[in-house]
C-alpha cells in the first residue's frame, strides 16, 4: 500500500511541476511572438495577447487537475488528443513531441495518481 502511494505521489508531483513548466514557457512564448508585428512593446503585447488565451485555459485545466485529479487528467490528456487532429500537430514533429504527447502522457499521470489512490472497497 505504501509503494502505491509513493508512486501515486511522484506522478502527481511529476505532471504537476512539468505542466506548470511546457504551460507557462508555451504561454509566454506565444504572448511574445506576434507582439512585433503589432508595434511591439508593452502595446503589441496586449494586441496579441489572444493567440495565448489557449495556454491559459490550458492553466486552468491544471488548477482543475490539481483538485480533481480524475477530471482535470482526463481534460488534459483529451486536450493532447484534441491538438493532434484539430491543429494537426502530428505533420510537425517538433510540436507533436513537445505539447501533444506530454498533454497525453502528463494528463495520463493525473488519472494514474488519482487511480492509486482511490478507495478500495472493503471485502
Amino acid at each position: 500500500m505504501k509503494d502505491k502511494t509513493q508512486l501515486a505521489k511522484y506522478l502527481r508531483y511529476t505532471a504537476r511541476t512539468i505542466l506548470l513548466i511546457i504551460t507557462a514557457l508555451v504561454f509566454v512564448f506565444s504572448l511574445l511572438s506576434g507582439s512585433e508585428e503589432y508595434g511591439g512593446g508593452i502595446k503589441g503585447i496586449l494586441k496579441n495577447s489572444p493567440n495565448a488565451l489557449p495556454w491559459l485555459l490550458l492553466f486552468v485545466f491544471i488548477y482543475v487537475a490539481w483538485k480533481w485529479e480524475l477530471v482535470g487528467g482526463a481534460i488534459v490528456a483529451l486536450t493532447g488528443v484534441f491538438t493532434v487532429f484539430f491543429f494537426h500537430s502530428y505533420r510537425f514533429p517538433i510540436v507533436f513531441f513537445v505539447i501533444s504527447v506530454p498533454l497525453i502522457i502528463l494528463g495520463s499521470f493525473f488519472i494514474a495518481s488519482w487511480y492509486l489512490t482511490r478507495e478500495q472497497p472493503a471485502t
